[in-house]
């Protein structure tokens, strides 16, 4: 299948299947004598899987490391649960994050309805966030 096709089919373009090898995703394709890239029918269903796992949130680095165990004969699974957690706790911890941020915010909106411009001295750069 050439990479017009793939690209069709996958909804990649064909710039970024053509990334997608260069960052070791892909493999390159065997080529036929006119030099035109020629896909195998399973480079559709690894670019779906390169697609599903960026919507997870993995990085291009973290699905490389899948599919070269995949490649290696090794199933992923381990790994793959491993990196999920890994995910899971970073974006807990994120949230709590904004949690406070929400907070802290909240307090400053606050305490800037509260106040009066004139009040400002030439001191203060901001009296909302130079609150004493």
């Amino acid at each position: 299948m050439r990479i017009g096709d793939l690209a069709a089919g996958s909804g990649l373009t064909a710039k970024t299947i053509r990334f997608y090898e260069q960052a070791g995703l892909l493999p390159d394709p065997p080529r036929t004598q006119g030099g035109y890239r020629d896909y195998p029918p399973q480079a559709a269903d690894r670019l779906g899987f390169i697609r599903q796992a960026q919507a997870a949130g993995l990085t291009l680095a973290e699905i490389r490391s899948i599919l070269e165990l995949r490649d290696g004969g090794d199933a992923p699974c381990t790994h793959v649960a491993g990196l999920i957690q890994q995910h899971l706790a970073d974006i807990e911890h994120r949230l709590a994050e904004l949690r406070k941020t929400r907070a802290a915010l909240r307090e400053l909106a606050e305490r800037a309805a509260d106040t009066d411009p004139a009040a400002c001295t030439e001191t203060a750069i901001c009296t909302i966030l130079n609150h004493t």
